[in-house]
């Protein structure tokens, strides 16, 4: 999703580790049933650091990075959303980010990559057809990635929503089977509202790709406000067949903050990534915005039960009957602490494992090529098990 930031100078939101570590211890959460599943009990900043907007690479701007995941070699896929007919030509990024346990964080663009159509042709750079938002590495060494697709009122504008294999180099392989209710059809009465399909893709332990979009479906309910959540799907898909084989409901909370009157954008929640720590147990992304004040950040644990709902079969759930996946709190991040604003985070992946046996998180920010109010943010913690 591209969302606007404040007017805040970037050297006043540069982050602080020092500033952030006071908000960062957790009490202990549940270990789930999986001895290999990391045990997290809390989270500790290790750094952080930003590209400038502006930043450019083989001649093309950087950023909007929306999706980010470790690759077999320790580097890091990134996926941008420029969707074409903005800065260039869709595309992918191979990148270096470099740190140890006190810190420093570094980033190097290592290469810049173009997905492609199934004929063998890049999306093209002058028109809207396609809304890149995540990457994942698949088992077999390829990348699975998700679009947001483009809403339009003719068939020349209107490009549906979908999850995709690609090469490493970007040569099309396949197309999953997602389910038609994310579609777009009217934005008005039912199916995908712009802007709000899939932003989270995770790939879970078994092999299972997870799919889920950002804000409620149309027939689902009202998208998130002050006053009260909503609720999203999440969809598993089989990685053999690409069929959808259940989906489940992920309730989101309402907004923390609002915007002041005559902002120029209302304030909203999402769900804006997920990462995989088991077989059904993932870390979910909430990223909540106001206008002219700023994002608050909240990473939650949320697991598929034995007592989670399977909704594939609900058309609406606005009147449906249901058990969610759990929501269990790990960390939030406020809109200001000690004078540190955080950027819009969207994407999240397991680092490096640090020399005391520690595994890592690494967060990225969109910074929806905004210069001067945002900015491309990475952020490392350090994941302190019980």
């Amino acid at each position: 999703m591209d969302t606007c930031m404040d007017c805040t100078p970037l050297w006043r939101r540069a982050v602080s580790t020092a500033a952030l570590l006071a908000v960062t211890t957790l009490a202990a959460c549940g270990s789930g049933d999986d001895d290999s599943e990391p045990h997290i009990a809390s989270l500790k900043l290790l750094g952080a650091t930003s590209l400038p907007t502006g930043t450019a690479f083989d001649g093309v701007e950087f950023g909007g990075i929306s999706g980010l995941d470790r690759a077999r070699d320790g580097s890091y896929w990134a996926i941008s959303d420029d969707r074409g007919g903005e800065r260039g030509t869709p595309r992918f990024y191979n990148l270096s980010i470099d740190y140890g346990a006190t810190g420093p964080v570094t980033v190097t663009i290592n290469r810049q990559l173009f997905m492609q159509r199934a004929d063998g042709t890049p999306f093209p750079a002058t028109a809207r057809t396609v809304d890149p938002e995540a990457i994942r590495l698949a088992p077999n060494g390829n990348l699975y990635w998700s679009s947001e697709g483009n809403w339009g009122t003719t068939p020349e504008t209107l490009f549906q929503p979908f999850v995709r294999e690609m090469t490493p180099d970007g040569q099309f392989v396949r197309e999953f089977k997602t389910p038609s209710l994310y579609n777009y059809v009217d934005n008005t009465t039912t199916g995908g509202r712009s802007n709000k399909l899939f932003e989270a893709l995770t790939v879970a332990g078994d092999g299972t790709v997870y799919v889920a979009n950002e804000d409620a479906l149309i027939q689902d309910g009202s998208l998130t406000t002050v006053q009260a959540g909503s609720v999203v799907r999440v969809t598993a898909l089989d990685a053999k067949t690409g069929a959808a084989t259940a989906q489940y409901a992920y309730e989101l909370p309402k907004i923390p903050v609002d915007a002041p009157a005559g902002a120029p954008f209302g304030p909203d929640n999402g769900l804006s990534d997920m990462l995989a720590i088991g077989d059904r147990k993932f870390i979910a992304v909430e990223r909540a915005f106001a206008s002219g004040i700023g994002n608050t950040i909240r990473l939650v644990e949320t697991e598929i039960t034995n007592a989670t709902t399977d909704i594939t079969h609900e058309a609406s759930l606005k009147t449906a009957r249901y058990t969610p996946m759990t929501r269990k709190l790990l960390l939030e991040l406020p809109i200001i602490h000690a004078g540190v604003k955080l950027d819009n985070i969207e994407a999240i992946t397991w680092g490096k494992t640090l020399p005391n046996g520690h595994r890592t998180l690494v967060l990225a920010a969109d910074n929806n090529f905004t210069a001067d109010t945002q900015a491309n943010q990475f952020l490392v913690f350090e994941v302190l098990p019980e």
